[in-house]
């Protein structure tokens, strides 16, 4: 029995056969290429039916989703508390209707928790409370105080010796206050003083690293290498010391303005290293700690820290 064959070169594809002398045609007749399923064969095919000359393919089994279980939130409400708009309140966080808001906005932690409810109650005494990231300083009696020291003026409330001390620039506050850290009687700038124990034991702690800023007026005209001394070490009396940043503010042929940035505490770090390095320091004004700025504060003059910047700076320090 004969069948029918294509012609020779005409490209026209016999429709029994569906194919040429050519190949495989591109053509209606040719296999049909998988579906986005995975499913071969025949037009208009279902998932899981093959089609029109196709292989039966192989029974999926569905994924088994994962069971996601979220832990409750800690529940933060103290029945014999303050309720938590008006600690906000007092705290000087807005009014009352505005601190409201806040709550409603899920901007205010508690210990940890976001709280959005304005039934809950706290007790001010015992928890920690964040807005926006920012702690709330909620013991309205303690307080933190920046000074720009000015230069001559030892960093000891009272001096033994008669020495100008910084008592002088607090006489009217009824808090006991104490300095954080020093700067030496021929430096000067920025010094925090507070009655925030835990605050300036912080600030002060190697483990938190506070870097602070410096404007360091030095002798001589520095080279461009100086620099990279400093933030690799010099070797000083009792160690290594190197900064975090450097920058080269100004420059005359006989003096150099430079700004650092250290958060080693040792006494003295910042005159020792410029010493080591052939560059004797002229002048030194402290202009910033933690996220605390001198600013334009006149020298011999103070400011009560604002809560934003008190709350940023107690962030930042894990409080």
């Amino acid at each position: 029995m004969s069948t029918s064959q294509p012609r020779r070169g005409s490209g026209r594809p016999d429709r029994s056969s569906g194919s040429t002398d050519g190949g495989v045609s591109k053509r209606r007749g040719a296999p049909r290429p998988a579906d986005k399923k995975g499913a071969p064969g025949g037009r208009g095919g279902k998932p899981g039916k093959p089609g029109k000359g196709g292989a039966a393919p192989k029974k999926r089994v569905p994924a088994r989703r994962a069971k996601i279980e979220e832990a409750p939130a800690r529940d933060v409400h103290d029945p014999e508390g303050v309720r938590l708009q008006k600690v906000l309140a007092g705290a000087g966080m807005g009014s009352r209707r505005a601190c409201e808001q806040l709550i409603e906005e899920g901007r205010v932690q508690v210990d940890g928790v976001t709280v959005r409810e304005l039934g809950v109650r706290v007790d001010p005494d015992s928890v920690a409370i964040h807005v926006d990231g920012m702690r709330v300083q909620l013991d309205t009696s303690l307080v933190t105080i920046a000074l720009n020291k000015p230069r001559g003026v030892v960093s000891t409330m009272d001096d033994p010796d008669g020495r100008p001390a910084l008592t002088q620039f607090v006489q009217n506050r009824s808090e006991r206050l104490f300095h954080v850290g020093r700067l030496d009687a021929d430096s000067e700038g920025l010094l925090l003083l507070t009655n925030d124990g835990e605050l300036a034991n912080r600030l002060t702690h190697p483990k938190y690293e506070v870097a602070k800023t410096y404007l360091v007026t030095v002798d001589g005209k520095v080279k461009g290498s100086l620099a990279n001394t400093l933030l690799h070490g010099v070797e000083v009396e009792d160690g290594t010391a190197k900064v975090d940043a450097y920058k080269l503010v100004d420059t005359t042929p006989t003096q150099s303005l430079i700004e650092v940035v250290i958060h080693d505490g040792r006494n003295r770090i910042v005159r020792r290293m410029f010493d080591a390095v052939g560059h004797p320091v002229d002048q030194l004004v402290r202009t910033r700690v933690g996220s605390i700025r001198l600013g334009d504060l006149p020298p011999g003059r103070t400011r009560v820290l604002g809560k934003a910047e008190l709350g940023t700076l107690m962030a930042d320090l894990g409080l």
